[in-house]
């Protein structure tokens, strides 16, 4: 008695025809569950002002810029202002990156009523940037200072290639000069701050390339292509 070669190879590659879809499913939803992931709101954030002044939740900064800006946030406003740099990817649907920083100031403000807090926040998703203060601070660092330092000063600088360390670094500048009493220096201009032309891609363009799914796709298709054509010539 023969047996026909079909009976039994045809429910053998439906199988793996379904496990490799299965496979690629699951390969798919990994991919898009950290975007998710990282979305942030203050249930993301410790209770109480971290010892660092620096809280990269992003990991956008090196370790040298790091140690760098912890440094001038501390000399920053002496003992009078807690000064801090928060970075995150990105926020929480709904939620505006001032939203944030304010909700920060009262949380993190209640524990030390008699100390001026000022946070300058980055989300890496767009490139955004937010400056808030304490209510205490209004007269030297008006509200308006801190619109346009967030949007212009920090701004350029993450516009003209995600440059972290020097947004955070120029805002500063420019907030210490105004708070030592001086004239406020304006934001930069575009023509004297020309980015540098490389070919390297930055950290950020690494992390966001296509790539790696681009080659879970191959993958996928190179796997199921022969499979389905086998499987239909052999029947």
């Amino acid at each position: 008695m023969s047996i026909h070669p079909t009976a039994s190879v045809g429910p053998l590659i439906r199988a793996r025809l379904s496990a490799a879809l299965l496979s690629a499913a699951l390969l798919f939803a990994a991919l898009a569950w950290p975007s998710s992931a990282w979305a942030t709101g203050l249930a993301d954030f410790p209770a109480q002002p971290p010892a660092s002044h620096v809280l990269d939740q992003a990991d956008l900064l090196s370790r040298s810029a790091d140690s760098e800006l912890d440094r001038r946030l501390q000399e920053f406003g002496g003992d009078r202002i807690d000064a801090r740099l928060v970075t995150l990817r990105r926020l929480d649907y709904g939620l505006s990156l001032d939203a944030l920083g304010e909700q920060l100031l009262q949380t993190w403000g209640a524990d030390e009523p008699n100390r001026s807090l000022l946070l300058l926040l980055i989300e890496s998703q767009n490139n955004s940037a937010a400056v808030v203060a304490s209510a205490d601070l209004e007269g030297q660092l008006p509200s308006d200072l801190l619109s346009s330092t967030a949007i212009s000063t920090m701004g350029l600088p993450l516009r003209e290639g995600a440059r972290y360390r020097q947004a955070s670094l120029d805002a500063l500048d420019r907030l210490g000069v105004v708070l030592n009493g001086g004239e406020d220096p304006g934001p930069p201009q575009l023509a004297e701050r020309m980015p540098i032309e490389t070919n390297i891609p930055t950290r950020e363009e690494t992390q966001s390339s296509n790539a790696f799914l681009w080659v879970v796709v191959l993958l996928v298709v190179g796997t199921l292509v022969p499979m389905i054509t086998w499987w239909v010539f052999s029947r």
